[in-house]
């Protein structure tokens, strides 16, 4: 009887602590696919091409710029997006905390770029973005801030 007892207590602790081992990997997995999102991103900017950033925007996306402007929608940050033509962009800091089928990713980003009219502006700028795990297991932008910093 105890034999039975020391076994089936056993047998709970192994299925305990590989349950815990399998979620501590999809909760891996699921932050390097953020990262790899946000690094995806970014890339887009480095390259001005938006066909990178457009799979990465849930179409409800709601975007605020640094000067407090709103865009919602796919189209209206794909748009804003091309409104800018970027001679450098990266990253700094960035983290990505994962809690269940969302996402919070920040950073610093810093970048030049030119708008439409050719004025030369440099951004050195906060960001956080949030991201959702769709039914379908893709992670996508559903909203993303920015802030300016100084100096």
């Amino acid at each position: 009887m105890k034999t039975n007892h020391l076994f089936l207590a056993s047998l709970a602790s192994v299925l305990l602590m590989t349950t815990v081992a399998a979620r501590a990997i999809a909760a891996d997995a699921d932050e390097q696919a953020v990262v790899a999102a946000e690094h995806q991103w970014l890339e887009s900017q480095k390259t001005n091409n938006t066909e990178l950033l457009a799979p990465l925007l849930a179409d409800k996306v709601l975007e605020t710029n640094s000067r407090g402007k709103t865009f919602a929608g796919k189209a209206a940050v794909i748009a804003d997006a091309k409104s800018d033509s970027w001679s450098s962009a990266e990253y700094q800091d960035l983290k990505v905390t994962v809690f269940d089928k969302t996402a919070i990713a920040s950073g610093i980003f810093s970048g030049q770029a030119k708008d439409a009219a050719g004025k030369a502006t440099q951004y050195r700028e906060r960001f956080t973005d949030t991201w959702v795990k769709m039914a379908n297991g893709k992670w996508l932008c559903v909203a993303s801030h920015t802030s300016p910093l100084k100096g």
